[in-house]
């Protein structure tokens, strides 16, 4: 899969994220454990870039880009993905289309360092813990 990265989008990413991150492209609809929204009235229509100082294991599709970036995704969010996926800055706010028209006209973008992934890492294990107790 391929993802072309429009000059605003680049001179963005370039000013918020550390060189040399990985950038995950995933939905943000409570989904997975990087969502920041929760409930199902958002799935598939919201969407962020995760910065990580670490590869994550669990997005091994790689989006061929114009701009050098490590970008990965998932199969989950691969569903909601077409031919033509562009990536802009228009209004300040981070555009995500594709041939099918606009994906999210206001894509988030969160950091996290390796020691915040690991908490992440944690979080989920407890979790899955958790329903394996109960």
């Amino acid at each position: 899969m391929e993802i072309t990265i429009k000059d605003a989008a680049k001179a963005y990413l370039a000013e918020n994220v550390q060189p040399g991150s990985t950038l995950l492209l995933t939905t943000d609809d409570g989904s997975n454990r990087y969502s920041t929204v929760g409930g199902t009235c958002a799935i598939g229509d919201k969407f962020q870039f995760v910065a990580l100082t670490d590869d994550d294991p669990e997005y091994p599709i790689t989006l061929e880009n114009n701009a050098d970036w490590i970008l990965k995704t998932n199969a989950d969010t691969e569903l909601y993905l077409s031919n033509g996926l562009i990536l802009d800055r228009v209004f300040n706010q981070l555009s995500l289309r594709d041939d099918s028209g606009i994906l999210d006209s206001a894509v988030g973008l969160i950091t996290y360092t390796t020691e915040e992934k690991s908490k992440l890492d944690l979080k989920k294990e407890m979790q899955t813990l958790g329903t394996r107790i109960c």
